[in-house]
């Protein structure tokens, strides 16, 4: 569904995306992240057709995004902080969606008001909460009938209960209309929870780019309980991280986990534990970005 080529970007001769290459299948939901400053904005901008590319390509559906309005009306986009008219209620902006959009389901708006009760359609969309905001904002991109749904920090704002609503609505949509969903957010341990693959961007570039299910299989954490010294492993296990207490050690090991617990097996013979624990993907984000340099603080998990 997305596919990105080499992209390039500069503002006045800084270099914001240096050669990004992304890959989103249809159907699946993306999980963007990267630390304040890597470039996700930036890249949604360009993926919206806000922005013109320097080099490279993008392509939605098999076809370039920039000033083609046809693939346009086909993305809806919910921005962080979402843009209403200044006077306009949600019934007026349905109804500039309704035009907008080609395959804009109003019945679908009518039949998701359950959902959002709290919103007065004929109140000021400006008057509402940040949150009601982001709500009414939600109700009109599914209403769109988007074949792609781009998000950017979605559910600041929302309480928990309106989040786990929001996302219901949106996992079945994409079950049910092989809906694309790219969601850039911070909050790792939300989109642990519903993504399919995860793309984290530093410096301008997409750095790692896998399923979650690779993710979670790659990176492990390995706790030992050894009666006398460090654990070590063979060279062609990368240790990302150690840190003991007492005589328990903690490692976070880039590789087949299995074969790195029985290599510790093997070389000792004073084990009292080995376990094999998962990582969260908000604990791979920062180890993968610890060994890139980005500046993280030793944290104990």
């Amino acid at each position: 569904m997305i596919e990105v080529n080499n992209l390039i970007k500069e503002f006045g001769g800084f270099r914001v995306l240096d050669g990004v290459n992304m890959n989103v299948e249809r159907g699946n939901i993306y999980g963007l992240v990267g630390p304040n400053g890597a470039g996700k904005s930036t890249l949604i901008r360009h993926l919206t057709g806000v922005y013109r590319q320097d080099a490279g390509e993008i392509f939605i559906d098999g076809q370039e995004v920039y000033e083609n309005k046809d693939i346009k009306g086909e993305i809806a986009y919910i921005p962080d902080d979402p843009f209403y008219f200044l006077q306009a209620d949600t019934l007026e902006m349905m109804r500039y969606y309704r035009n907008m959009y080609p395959n804009f389901d109003e019945k679908m708006f009518y039949r998701l008001q359950e959902f959002f009760p709290g919103i007065d359609m004929r109140r000021n969309i400006r008057r509402l909460s940040k949150g009601m905001q982001k709500q009414v904002a939600f109700w009109l991109a599914l209403c769109c009938r988007p074949k792609l749904l781009i998000l950017d920090e979605p559910l600041d704002g929302l309480d928990p209960v309106m989040r786990r609503q929001i996302w219901t609505i949106l996992m079945s949509e994409v079950a049910e209309k092989k809906t694309t969903v790219l969601v850039s957010s911070h909050n790792l341990r939300e989109l642990e929870d519903v993504c399919d693959h995860v793309g984290i961007m530093d410096h301008g570039k997409i750095i790692i780019e896998r399923s979650l299910l690779d993710l979670h299989g790659n990176i492990s954490k390995i706790q030992v309980a050894c009666r006398a010294g460090m654990p070590k492993l063979p060279e062609d296990f990368e240790v990302l991280h150690m840190s003991n207490i007492g005589r328990v050690y903690t490692m976070i090991v880039r590789g087949n986990p299995n074969q790195a617990a029985e290599a510790i097996r093997t070389d000792r013979d004073d084990m009292a534990i080995i376990d094999i624990l998962p990582l969260t993907l908000e604990e791979i984000f920062i180890y993968e970005m610890g060994g890139l340099g980005y500046e993280v603080k030793d944290i104990l998990f």
